[in-house]
């Protein structure tokens, strides 16, 4: 009778994880041994209007689901993460939420990463000033303190002040051992990166510990959609500040380990080409430093749709120790089976390797 039970019971076991696993599309990585990283693109879209914000809450918890299922290491995203970092004068033909609003939604997406897995946030223009980077004002200490995860307390390695003279995730690196990668350090900048915060990133990468290291720069300003030309003399009040050609020259070029930056910012409503840039340089050691925008916010109905259909990218870090395979998902579409047809982009744009020296 013991082993009649014993067998149903895992009958009944079995059935439900092949249950639990079939929901939703779940992906998979192309190989058992490769980890990934997740890439979010700006969330303001999805944060603006109350309506949309369960969408990026349905993107954090896709994430939060497969943690395990593609061994993801952290989370990137490339920042405005509000449309206004302070305002109660609500515009109902751009937004619905206050400042404060805005602020509680999108620190309540991340919480459901919290103690899972390291969110990396390029803070952008929006989340400064009273509407977009009038000054240094900001919100993003009181909504994403240090202490919130503990997933961040063993790879955090250095953090640098913002533009108020407090310590912030704004400006922080964060370290990563994989077996088959060997060391990376991601190192993540507040918009239009003052020259201190450059210097920093730069003697930061130099440092003994972390020459041999794989670097990723993240920043929010540095390529513009399609044309992948670097930012250049933007028209915001915050100062000093450097954009993205500035950043070349001053940081990634001159840094041998940098491999990768990271940015997003710019895009147009119009096909999915107008929201993504990529293009190869090479820096001063002759090494190829792969440079990648992904801003999907107007896409799903422009400026004021969805916030971005969901659209988010997994770079799958193979056990090659050098490629990465880019691929564009959206849990949106994936969560239904009569969508899941369209939750894969395969274009040259949304769908590529990347070899990294």
């Amino acid at each position: 009778m013991k082993n009649l039970l014993l067998a149903i019971c895992c009958l009944l076991s079995t059935a439900f994880t092949t249950v639990a696993q079939q929901r939703a599309d779940q992906q998979q990585l192309t190989n058992p041994g490769s980890f990934s990283m997740i890439l979010l693109g700006d969330p303001q879209g999805y944060i603006k209007y109350d309506i949309n914000q369960p969408l990026f809450e349905l993107c954090t918890a896709w994430i939060a689901d497969n943690v395990d299922q593609l061994h993801i290491k952290a989370v990137l995203c490339t920042g405005d993460l509000v449309e206004q970092n302070e305002n109660i004068v609500r515009n109902r033909k751009m937004v619905n939420q206050t400042g404060r609003e805005m602020w509680s939604a999108v620190s309540r997406a991340f919480e459901r990463l919290d103690h899972k897995v390291p969110y990396i946030i390029s803070a952008g223009n929006h989340d400064y000033g009273y509407r977009s980077a009038e000054n240094s004002r900001t919100q993003f200490p009181e909504y994403f303190p240090f202490e919130r995860n503990r997933a961040w307390r063993d790879i955090c390695v250095s953090v640098y002040p913002n533009r108020n003279g407090a310590e912030s995730l704004e400006n922080s690196a964060y370290e990563f051992v994989e077996p088959h990668w060997g060391k990376i350090l991601v190192i993540t900048s507040e918009f239009a990166p003052r020259d201190e915060v450059l210097d920093w990133a730069k003697e930061l990468a130099a440092k003994e510990e972390y020459r041999d290291h794989k670097v990723i720069f993240m920043t929010h300003s540095f390529l513009r959609q399609r044309t992948a030309q670097r930012t250049d003399n933007e028209k915001y009040s915050i100062a000093p500040h450097n954009w993205g050609e500035a950043i070349w020259q001053k940081l990634i070029e001159p840094s041998s380990n940098i491999c990768m930056v990271i940015c997003g910012h710019t895009g147009n409503p119009g096909d999915f080409e107008d929201s993504v840039a990529y293009r190869v340089d090479k820096n001063v050691a002759g090494r190829n430093v792969h440079q990648m925008m992904f801003n999907v916010q107007v896409l799903g109905g422009g400026w004021e749709g969805n916030g971005g259909d969901g659209w988010l990218r997994i770079l799958e870090f193979m056990p090659d120790g050098k490629t990465i395979k880019v691929k564009t998902y959206s849990p949106l579409f994936g969560i239904s089976p009569s969508t899941k047809h369209l939750a894969h982009r395969t274009g040259d744009f949304d769908q590529f390797d990347i070899v990294v020296e």
